[in-house]
This record gives structure tokens, sequence and C-alpha cells, in this order.
């Protein structure tokens, strides 16, 4: 097992044991400690609100000290220690396909979608506008065509569905449209957990089926400072009792929901995500579980989300090194961002923000295809983004030195001004060069005679193929038909608009 063995303790043998093979850490192992007993001083002291009466009863009878008033718990460091023990290191989450399922094991960065942006950038017209159970589908469509894409996470919401229904609508239109792993962060009360778990029993054969196949993930979000959501809190409870992986995201903001340093802010984070994932533990034993962050800096101008810079590049730096000290996965927030238009901006945010975490060797990044700090869906972003993490996963390989690649006998064959593009050795390796899909290396000329087009175009006219021509393997309409139903079962009558989800 690649993940690091030693709970709790630091060993530098350790950060040798993960691809990529170039790796990079920003805090020392001393750095990572002190993190984590800061963090246990919060939680002990301070305390973290947990606005749920089950949550609360789980803590106290664990140990901690429950103000039924306040609803805050605190936690004795030595509970949340012995809680997060238990949590597996590795897992697999699996999909629909067998062959498309991802083992968290330490040895793999994978790039997803992000979840709950509200518009899209219309690839017919180009402008702005409120999304729908439609939109989740065909970004499905497109996402499970693309092979950077590992799982997929519904990345707008299905505004045009029943609120108390919608994270449902939204997870049948996903798994109708993609044979990858789902995962949502929209499954916020206890009755839609167990209305999803009942949806992906059905795919996957029955709710034990589920226990060895989780099809399904689910994602919580934390309320800085040092606060939970009750429903999300009920919610992540349910799902693990069914065996399902559960991670809580922090998105602790510099200046505002945290402090104005980044030590600060990482400490606050870090105690609202494994005080949450703790619980998970002494709930649900040996329940696999994941760190999830999403941390940034206010905007000092105007008090906003930023959505890039320095800061988020950092904390996507540091996430993963606390994330290998608890042994468990991380899902990091790297994408997504702040630009409002597939930009110079958008480039320099994505390409750095996705960068860091996978030199630390982050095991799930989100946030590809979202613009204007995840609330606006852009196929154009989302192939640019793709192409941005090609480079970065050929870029973190490193380079690879034995006798076959120093290739001397080639050097010796071809000898001074030479060729090497008829040598059997360019022959043997030439494919594993990086070619691209989106950037531009044509001559000058030949953009100018083709109307200095370049990557955005291109981006555009690709997602446009694929949503005409991609169809995955469907449901079966037997299935189909179970899912509405379920779904029927929380709503009443369907809307006739709600079945456009279906791709034929």
């Amino acid at each position: 097992m690649s993940r690091v063995d030693s709970g709790f303790v630091d060993s530098s043998e350790s950060t040798n044991l993960r691809i990529p093979n170039l790796r990079m850490e920003v805090l020392s192992q001393e750095d990572v400690r002190r993190i984590h007993r800061a963090s246990l001083e919060v939680i002990e002291t301070v305390g973290v609100c947990f606005p749920s009466v089950r949550a609360l009863g789980i803590l106290e009878e664990a140990g901690a000290a429950v103000d039924r008033e306040s609803q805050i718990a605190r936690i004795p460091g030595r509970i949340i220690e012995e809680a997060l023990a238990k949590a597996p290191p590795s897992y697999v989450l699996c999909a629909r396909d067998p062959a498309l399922d991802l083992p968290l094991d330490g040895e793999h960065s994978y790039l997803s979608t992000d979840g709950c942006g509200v518009e899209v950038i219309d690839l017919d017209t180009g402008e702005r506008r409120r999304s729908t159970k439609q939109d989740v589908a065909e970004s499905a469509l497109v996402a499970d065509y693309l092979p950077q894409i590992a799982f997929y996470w519904p990345i707008v919401a299905a505004q045009d569905c029943p609120p108390q229904t919608r994270s449902l609508h939204e997870l049948e239109a996903a798994w109708n449209n993609t044979t990858k792993h789902v995962q949502t962060e929209c499954v916020i009360t206890a009755r839609e957990a167990e209305a999803a778990i009942e949806l992906a029993a059905a795919i996957v054969g029955g709710r034990e089926e589920l226990r060895k196949r989780p099809i399904l993930s689910i994602m919580q979000c934390t309320i800085s400072p040092l606060g939970q959501d009750g429903g999300s809190l009920e919610a992540a409870l349910v799902a693990a009792e069914a065996g399902l992986p559960v991670g809580f995201m922090t998105m602790a903001s510099c200046c505002s929901t945290g402090p104005a340093t980044l030590a600060g802010n990482l400490v606050v984070g870090n105690a609202e995500v494994i005080a949450a994932s703790a619980l998970i533990e002494l709930a649900c034993p040996s329940a696999p579980i994941f760190y999830a962050a999403a941390q940034t800096a206010m905007d000092l101008r105007s008090g906003g989300y930023t959505g890039g810079g320095p800061e988020d590049y950092l904390f996507g730096w540091a996430t993963n090194q606390l994330a290998d000290f608890y042994r468990i996965p991380l899902s990091m927030g790297a994408f997504a961002t702040g630009a409002k238009q597939p930009d110079w901006q958008a480039a320099l945010d994505n390409a750095l923000a996705g960068l860091m975490p996978v030199l630390s060797g982050a095991d799930m990044l989100t946030g590809a295809g979202l613009l204007y700090g995840s609330r606006i869906l852009s196929y154009k972003q989302l192939l640019l983004d793709c192409e941005i993490y090609d480079v970065i996963q050929a870029t973190v390989r490193g380079i690879e030195v034995n006798e076959e690649t120093l290739a001397l006998d080639a050097i010796k064959a071809v000898g001074v001004r030479g060729n090497y593009l008829t040598h059997k050795h360019t022959l043997k390796h030439m494919r594993e060069r990086w070619v691209p899909s989106l950037v531009d290396r044509r001559s000058y000329s030949v953009w100018e005679e083709d109307g200095r087009r370049g990557a955005r175009e291109w981006a555009r006219e690709k997602a446009k193929w694929i949503l005409a021509n991609h169809r995955p393997q469907p449901l079966e309409p037997r299935l189909r038909e179970e899912l509405s139903n379920i779904i029927d079962k929380g709503q009443g009558t369907r809307d006739k608009g709600q079945e456009a989800s279906i791709i034929p």
C-alpha cells in the first residue's frame, strides 16, 4: 500500500512513496504536526458547532462535552485521533462500468468536474443563462467522453426541478449519461440521502452490492468558521451507514471566515474537516472518508470569493500533506477559476491551482469547466482544463533515467550531424512525447489563413461534436423507469420537462 502507513507519525521515507515522480512539499513535517496540534486545541477548547441532535448524541456518548443549547461540541484530541485512525487509508470509487473504477490508493491523481454551478454559457448563443436538468445531462455526456475526467460531479444545478428532489434529478441525469463514478454535494438531508442510496442500489443490484461497489460518493461542506450544517451531517451519517465514501470540504477564507494568515486558515479549516470526519468514524468505524478543501483568501477590494491566487495554490499544496498525515484521501478544489471567460486569467489560475496539488500527490482534483468561482459552466473551459491537466500530468512524470532512456546506442548509431527520425529507438519511444489537442502549434501563416481561430473555437466545436455523437452505454429501460419512480415518490407527479435529461 502506497499511502502512509503510520497515522499521526512523521516519516521522511513516506514522502517518496507516492507518485508523481516529481514531489514537492510546502510544509515541513513539524509544520504539519503543529497545525494538527493547534487544530485539536481549537476543537477541544473553542469547539465546533454540530446542529444535529443525532450528531451531538454520538459525540457526547464518545466523551465530548456537548452544549445542547449552543449545539457546540468540545471534543478531546484523543477522541479525534482514535476515531480518524479507524478510517481506511485506501478504497475504490466504483463506476457503473467496472473498467472505470478509481482506486484511491495514493498512486493516482484524478480530475473531476465540480458541483452546484447555477449558470451555463450556452454553446449556441454564447450567452449566459440559468442551468437546467438538461444541462446536467449534457455536461455528464461530455465528461463521460473526455478521458481526463475520471469521475463526474453534477456540474450545475437542475433548477427546473423541485428543490426537495433536485439532487435526485441531478443523479438520475448523471447516471443516464455517464458510466463513470458519480459524486455529489447536493444531498443535504437524511431523506435525500436515503433516496440517493435507493437510486444507486437499484443500478448495482441492491444495497449489499452497493456496499461492495459504491458507485456514488457524497461531499458535504462545512460552515466556516468552525461550524457544520445539520442536514449535511445527517445525510453523511446515512451515506456512511450504507458504505458510501463521505467527505467534508472546508472553504475557509482568509480575512472573513478564517484568519488572515495562511497557517491560521489551515487550522480553522482542518479543525472543521477532522471534527466532522471523526463523527463519521465514531458512528461507523472503518467507513471510507476523504478530506476535502477549497480554501482561499477574501478579495480585499470587494470582500468576495477569489477563485484563484497564490493563497489558493499554497492551500492546494499544503492540504494534501494534512490529508496524508491522517492517512485519508484528499479531494482538492483545484480548478474553478475566478475568471469570467476562458482567457489568460483562467489559464493562469487553473494551471497553477492544478499543478500544486498534483505535485503534492492529491487524490482528487475538482472544478474543471467552471468559471467565476464555481458559478458558471463553460464547455470551452472544460475542454481547455482537460488540456491543462494533460500538460500537468506529462510534466509531473519527471524524467526517467536508465539504459534505455539514455539512448547511447542510438546516439552512437546516428553520430555527428545525423538524424533520429527513422531510427528504431525513435519509433519505439516517439508516442511517449506529449501531443496537444488544443494548444496551437501551427505556423503563423496557417493560423491567419484559418481565420485566426484557435483553442477556444476548437474547444467549442469539439464540445458540440461530443454532444451530437457520443453515446455511453445506456441504462436499461426498466432501470430508467425504476429511477424515475424512486424520484416520483418524493415529489408527486413528475413535470413533463423533467424527462429531458435522458439522452437517447
